[in-house]
């Protein structure tokens, strides 16, 4: 049985923590049937204890230990690395923000703690990093570079990418995307992630594979319904992605009532503050992610392939609370990296994303300007066989 030692800011109900712990505790739902991992958590190092906080209970009710710092967690009171995996869970907890609104979480500094018990015992493990590496694309590298270096298995990232998609939609791998638009909440770069990883998963199929990135701009407000007429996305995949939403608000979320939330206009006079990220890749291919606060509450993709005239499109189904049966689809992917030894998704996908979603903060802070992104020449391939849940 494979010993766990997690890593986390906070644990208390509906905390990512919580999410995912609970389900190597307890087991989940997977693919109609309950699954109980052949894993063990032993150790728990959490750096804040709010109102609600479960940690003495799991830990009296599962028999796992809490330890004041993380070298204790991983050593589980040793002097050496004595866990077979860890899990950094930095998401939710009360943290600073800088200039770009980011929200500090200290993912970076979780991380070196790991690798310096790892480096001084000789040996590593896999490690699962939940969401950003980091909201610094220099952390984030460093953290991806440690993970070569020390020949350890990285998987980091969101759960939106890997959850069931409505209806089963995988671009073919090496196809020739012409366009694409991913549509969802934002309103942070907490949730911005999760809506630009979404995007990413769906790109780096294209031909070649992910090349890296040459620019980016963030735009907002009234500027967005501007681009709208200059022709910055197509409208037909907006219209595509809006279709597979089964959450609009406006008029629908009054009265019940369907709506054509482009054609009647009720788009632009519920959502007031639109955001349009517009990624240009090194291949000359852009990716466009508009979000729609006060719109709608889905995640939605729609594309279009060269030499086919239909749309592809899906939403990204994230089901309800309590269960969130989607972390299940999380912590699917993190059980097989335990048990192989090899990520099933290149870490390189979460290190272009932090990137992104950091130039495009600073886009905005420089009033909304391009920027250009040479530091992010990250390339990789696309995961062949499909990582979403889909049975």
């Amino acid at each position: 049985m494979k010993r766990i030692a997690v890593v986390a800011t906070i644990y208390r109900h509906l905390s990512h923590a919580q999410h995912i712990i609970d389900r190597f505790l307890l087991g989940y739902p997977w693919e109609g049937r309950w699954h109980r991992p052949d894993m063990k958590v032993v150790s728990l190092y959490v750096d804040q204890r709010p109102v609600g906080d479960q940690i003495q209970e799991r830990a009296r009710e599962f028999g796992f230990t809490v330890y004041p710092t993380i070298t204790e967690a991983l050593c589980c009171g040793g002097s050496e690395l004595d866990v077979d995996a860890v899990l950094i869970i930095g998401e939710h907890g009360e943290y600073p923000k800088n200039d770009l609104d980011q929200k500090l979480y200290p993912r970076y500094e979780f991380f070196k703690e790991c690798i310096s018990v790892f480096e001084k015992s000789g040996s590593s493990v896999p490690i699962y990093n939940d969401k950003h590496l980091s909201y610094s694309f220099e952390k984030a590298k460093e953290m991806v570079d440690d993970a070569h270096r020390l020949e350890f298995p990285l998987l980091s990232g969101s759960s939106l990418p890997v959850t069931w998609r409505l209806p089963d939609l995988e671009l073919p791998i090496d196809c020739s995307i012409d366009a694409a638009l991913t549509i969802g909440i934002g309103g942070s770069d907490i949730m911005d992630y999760h809506v630009m990883e979404t995007m990413q998963a769906f790109s780096e199929r294209r031909m070649g594979g992910e090349t890296g990135v040459r620019s980016v701009q963030l735009l907002d407000g009234d500027a967005v319904w501007k681009a709208e007429e200059e022709g910055r996305w197509d409208n037909e995949l907006l219209e595509a992605a809006l279709s597979r939403c089964d959450r609009l608000l406006g008029l629908t979320d009054e009265d019940g009532r369907t709506q054509d939330m482009l054609g009647s206009g009720e788009l632009k006079r519920i959502v007031e503050k639109p955001s349009l990220y517009s990624i240009e890749h090194s291949d000359g291919f852009e990716s466009n992610m508009l979000l729609l606060p006060n719109g709608l509450k889905d995640t939605c993709f729609a594309a279009r392939l060269k030499g086919d005239d239909a749309i592809h499109s899906c939403q990204i189904f994230t089901t309800p609370i309590p269960n969130v049966t989607y972390s299940a689809s999380l912590v699917s992917r993190i059980e097989e990296m335990i048990v192989t030894g090899v990520s099933p998704i290149p870490a390189e996908r979460t290190l272009i994303v932090c990137g992104m979603l950091e130039s495009c903060l600073k886009s905005r802070h420089q009033d909304h300007v391009r920027l250009e992104t040479p530091h992010l020449d990250v390339t990789y391939r696309s995961p062949e066989t499909p990582q979403h849940a889909h049975t």
